[in-house]
């Protein structure tokens, strides 16, 4: 009895955000407004026709709209579901939602979360190519792995690439993480991640702007990169092609007034190309952790965080000619033979030196016999 009760009671709190949402013409800056305006979904419709007209973009037609208004039936189900599968909805006046998403123009009315959501706004979003090189993958790792230890909260959209090694990272290093979708949270995308959606939802939250069955539609991954850049702040770029969607994430973020830090790659690369364009617009270039939080530090009053960061560092220990190599290894994988004639060692030796410094974590050996420093001992 107290179960059900207790549901009608949310079901009624919530009803009127789903139904002003779903009023013709009533976007997110309007829907804004409105409730700047008369503090709750509920008020508006219950406003004076004479007072909605006062708040600015309020027409004569959507006056109308909202005085005869009926909930459509998809608006419907979608709230029934919600109530079925038991999705939390965090609404602007919900103390949870994200203070940092409240400044930006146009924030969501209110989210579809799985999992836990805590209003922090020690979050840094990290995103980049889909088709990732071992390097972006490898540092992506490293760097979030480092801001979850410090107890920052790692953004980004669960695309396969850079967005997944960005989870990954923040999982591996004990702390949350928050997965912003371009669908709904009933249509997972891309699928081959729904093992680490759960994940995500255990140690932080998915969430979505979009109803519950919302596909994957090409032009809602535009709009939800306002979310990743706005809750954030500051966003990370790695490895992005000229025309790339991570891009429009840093796009987004600079107009939100917030960091925008960009990994430096390959300028041979075409991955790296966006990324060596947002540098040259302004862009913090990064090389580790340190870079991002002198830029954080003047938000974020933590004077432990330099201190942890620098008592993680661990210094190399090794022999001159295991030195040798390891200086001759770049990120970039290098062939063992063009390795051999950099530093002009006989072959044999290194393949010795290489071995023990592989089973040490120190590089990493791909097909082919090319070799690369491991991120994590640079």
């Amino acid at each position: 009895m107290a179960k059900a009760l207790k549901e009608k009671s949310v079901m009624k709190t919530l009803f009127p955000w789903f139904a002003l949402k779903g009023v013709s013409g009533i976007g997110n800056h309007l829907f804004k407004r409105l409730l700047d305006r008369f503090s709750s979904p509920s008020l508006v419709f219950e406003a004076p026709q004479e007072d909605l007209l006062q708040v600015n973009g309020i027409t004569p037609r959507i006056v109308a709209a909202i005085k005869v208004y009926n909930m459509p039936e998809p608006v419907k189900k979608d709230f029934d579901l919600v109530m079925k599968k038991g999705y939390q909805i965090v609404t602007m006046s919900d103390p949870v939602y994200p203070s940092l998403l409240l400044q930006i123009p146009d924030p969501p009315p209110f989210l579809y979360v799985y999992g836990n959501l805590c209003n922090s706004i020690k979050n840094i979003a990290v995103v980049g190519s889909r088709n990732a090189t071992n390097y972006g993958i490898s540092i992506t790792k490293r760097l979030c792995e480092e801001l979850a230890v410090l107890d920052f909260t790692i953004v980004s959209g669960m695309a396969v690439g850079i967005d997944t090694a960005a989870h990954t990272g923040a999982l591996i290093g004990k702390g949350k993480t928050i997965a912003v979708l371009g669908s709904g949270l009933e249509r997972v995308y891309p699928h081959k991640n729904l093992k680490l959606f759960h994940k995500i939802a255990e140690k932080g939250a998915v969430i979505s702007e979009f109803p519950l069955l919302e596909e994957p539609e090409p032009y809602n991954f535009p709009i939800r990169n306002r979310i990743i850049s706005g809750i954030s702040l500051g966003t990370v770029i790695v490895e992005a092609s000229q025309k790339s969607g991570s891009l429009i994430t840093a796009r987004l973020a600079a107009e939100q007034g917030r960091e925008v830090f960009a990994v430096p790659g390959n300028i041979n690369s075409f991955k790296s190309i966006g990324t060596h364009s947002l540098i040259k617009q302004g862009a913090k270039l990064i090389e580790n952790t340190q870079d991002i939080l002198e830029e954080l530090s003047p938000l974020i009053t933590d004077d432990s965080l330099n201190n942890k960061i620098k008592h993680e560092d661990k210094p190399l220990s090794l022999s001159p000619e295991e030195s040798l190599v390891f200086t001759g290894i770049g990120h970039y994988p290098v062939h063992i033979d063009d390795l051999a004639r950099k530093i002009s060692m006989e072959s044999g030796k290194l393949s010795g030196i290489l071995l023990k410094l592989e089973l040490q974590g120190i590089v990493n050996q791909a097909p082919g016999k090319f070799f690369s420093i491991e991120i994590n001992n640079q």
